[in-house]
């Protein structure tokens, strides 16, 4: 589904690969109260930051959890929509809402069939962090 998918550039027409990288919980990372979904598109390294209300608000409506596959396609849904409308400016980092998040969230569960058909997010690398997977660095750490 969305964690390795192609789109094309709609200013461009350049075809963006789009593969989920990690997903990391910012608390730790950046301070803030989001959960990143990291993403590389044609070896760029984008940010999908996922506020951690969500979460809470799925839970509250539905009485469902949004489990670590659904947020990684969700997001990876979400930067699908950017790159076919033209929002893909190139920055780095996106923020949804949490409305985007349980909207995201209900569509990509209604296109897999259910949560149980979600496909399950590949093992990187076994041997690396995730942060020196991706190229990144949390915030306020000296350049390496």
């Amino acid at each position: 589904m969305y964690e390795d998918f192609t789109v094309p550039d709609r200013w461009t027409g350049e075809p963006l690969h789009c593969t989920w990288r990690a997903t990391i919980v910012a608390i730790a990372t950046r301070h803030a109260d989001a959960t990143d979904i990291h993403f590389s598109v044609n070896d760029r390294h984008v940010c999908i930051a996922l506020p951690n209300l969500a979460w809470v608000e799925q839970k509250r409506r539905t009485g469902k959890v949004i489990t670590d596959y659904l947020a990684a396609q969700l997001a990876g849904r979400y930067l699908k929509q950017a790159i076919e409308s033209g929002y893909d400016n190139g920055r780095e980092m996106y923020t949804m809402t949490v409305d985007e998040v349980l909207d995201h969230a209900q569509a990509v569960v209604k296109e897999a069939g259910g949560t149980a058909r979600l496909p399950s997010l590949p093992i990187i690398y076994e041997d690396v962090p995730p942060l020196k997977a991706i190229g990144a660095q949390p915030q306020g750490a000296p350049a390496a």
